[in-house]
């Protein structure tokens, strides 16, 4: 820890796993961004003197705040994986960068496949980058290691499906076809094809795999531009990918508001149940954040009736009684690891039709619609999850409910939505190290309920409908100009309420 002296004049306490770290407020802020919008935003833990820290290692926390102090800090194989995820948290790219560091100076091939799954879940882009090329780089020494035989097919080429499916020939010779699928064959050389390959037993006494062969063979009898004309899967470079992906479903009507949570395995092309929320949840706004799957509002199903008294002339009769639909303020997260939900800290205003989007650790909930005003609202309610606390950031310009919610270049968009029957064309940004709206160009087009999502610096939002039909067209936002334009290619059908994500192009397209 920081010399006694130091400890002078602390006005906070960290209180983490009942470790105690205490420090002082200004040069936390000066140095995370992360403390910074604690101490200076809305939060109670601006006045606070003692602050609860969760998902954080208390040894990681006391390096780090000695870091804050020192500009110094030694990091081990001991604590490097409690580090760089803690730094990640607090926003110490230094540290996080140093502890990036450290572990590429100790990539060997007996660990670089660990190294390099701990940094894709962490998501250190250059130190996963770097750890799968030394993969690549040191192959033939990595598919001898212990950490090889129990890898994924996926990360197989060659000799290593071979050296892998011997390890276990009983029961993994049945997978021969299937991991060959994957080998790019036809970039081998052609003597090591005839030399090797074509006398392996696996492939002689395997039909499909003699095919592939064949088809490698061919592609060495091309020339030239006949080369460039065979694409098939094998002859193209191969795309880096990152750990198994899985979809859910969660929520929804059917017909009324549900808790029910489905799971869908790309790989296996298989459905199963998951456990189910712990309330019933359509139009809710649903994000990643730290590995954990967030439920946030919407709507359980339950209508909120009010006795409004009104007399009709026409009819000479009073008439009472008006309904609306309640939004939920609760919001629930999920850990797949443990397959169980549980509540967090409610928002302060319900919320149905709700955005959410993340940004640099934290999630922000936008807009929606309440069922107690009846209005719709330009609130936007921001949740830090090491302290289980919801805030309020500035609100957006416009009430928007059914708004799309975007991230680009660190940026929170909203797009479109609506105010009653008023649907909007208008789009802002929220700057979180400002905490500031700013109007962006309008749309082509008025949108509600449309599906957003980022790619290659563009934002893409995609369907919803303008009060009075669902929409096939497709705009894109280019920040650099300030410009959007629409796709000249429309969806088949119109569509509202969309979800929309990019994935790699799978091969049977290509």
């Amino acid at each position: 820890m920081f010399c006694e002296s130091t400890k002078q004049l602390c006005d906070v306490v960290l209180l983490v796993s009942g470790v105690e770290v205490p420090a002082h407020k200004a040069v936390l802020a000066s140095c995370s961004p992360y403390f910074y919008a604690m101490f200076t935003g809305e939060l109670s833990e601006s006045k606070a003197e003692r602050i609860p820290i969760q998902g954080i290692d208390p040894k990681a926390l006391s390096h780090l705040v000695d870091f804050v102090y020192t500009s110094e800090i030694h990091v081990t194989e001991e604590n490097v994986q409690v580090l760089l995820p803690a730094a990640n948290l607090l926003q110490l790219i230094e540290v996080r960068d140093a502890c990036s560091e450290f572990l590429k100076a100790q990539l060997d091939p007996s660990n670089c496949l660990g190294i390099r799954a701990f940094a894709d879940v962490h998501a250190c882009t250059d130190l996963l980058q770097y750890a799968h090329q030394f993969t690549e780089q040191h192959f033939s020494r990595v598919k001898e290691s212990r950490a090889f035989n129990s890898i994924s097919s996926h990360q197989m080429v060659f000799e290593a499906v071979i050296a892998w499916i011997r390890y276990g020939a009983e029961h993994r010779q049945q997978h021969t076809a299937q991991l060959m699928e994957y080998v790019r064959l036809p970039l081998l050389p052609q003597d090591y094809l005839i030399q090797t390959v074509e006398d392996e037993p696996l492939i002689r006494t395997n039909p499909v795999c003699k095919d592939f062969l064949i088809e490698a063979m061919k592609f060495h009898l091309l020339k030239g531009e006949q080369k460039v004309m065979f694409q098939t899967p094998r002859t193209k470079p191969r795309t880096p990918v990152g750990l198994p992906k899985v979809m859910l479903v969660i929520g929804g009507q059917a017909p009324k508001a549900i808790k029910s949570v489905e799971c869908y395995d790309f790989k296996e092309d298989k459905w199963y149940p998951v456990s189910d929320m712990l309330c019933r949840r359509c139009r809710a706004g649903v994000a990643v954040l730290n590995g954990q799957v967030y439920a946030v509002g919407g709507f359980n199903g339950n209508l909120r009736v009010r006795t409004v008294d009104a007399f009709a002339p026409g009819k000479d009769q009073w008439t009472s009684m008006q309904c609306s639909a309640m939004g939920l303020n609760s919001v629930e997260s999920f850990d797949p690891g443990a397959n169980e939900w549980k509540m967090v800290t409610p928002m302060s205003t319900r919320r149905s039709s709700v955005g959410v989007g993340v940004v640099n650790g934290l999630l922000y909930a936008v807009g929606g619609y309440d069922g107690v005003s009846r209005q719709c609202l330009p609130s936007v309610e921001c949740y830090h999850p090491a302290l289980n606390k919801w805030t309020h950031v500035v609100e957006m310009s416009a009430r928007r409910s059914g708004a799309g919610v975007g991230v680009l270049d660190g940026l929170l968009y909203a797009v479109g939505g609506h105010d009653g029957p008023l649907v909007r064309k208008t789009v802002e940004c929220f700057n979180t190290e400002t905490n500031s709206w700013t109007p962006v160009a309008d749309m082509s087009m008025c949108r509600r309920n449309a599906g957003v999502t980022a790619v290659d610096g563009l934002l893409y939002v995609v369907g919803g409908d303008d009060g009075s039909s669902n929409l096939t067209s497709v705009e894109v936002y280019d920040p650099k100009v300030d410009v959007w334009t629409l796709l000249p290619a429309c969806m088949s059908i119109g569509r509202s309420y969309a979800g929309v994500v990019v994935i790699d192009k799978p091969s049977h397209l290509v």
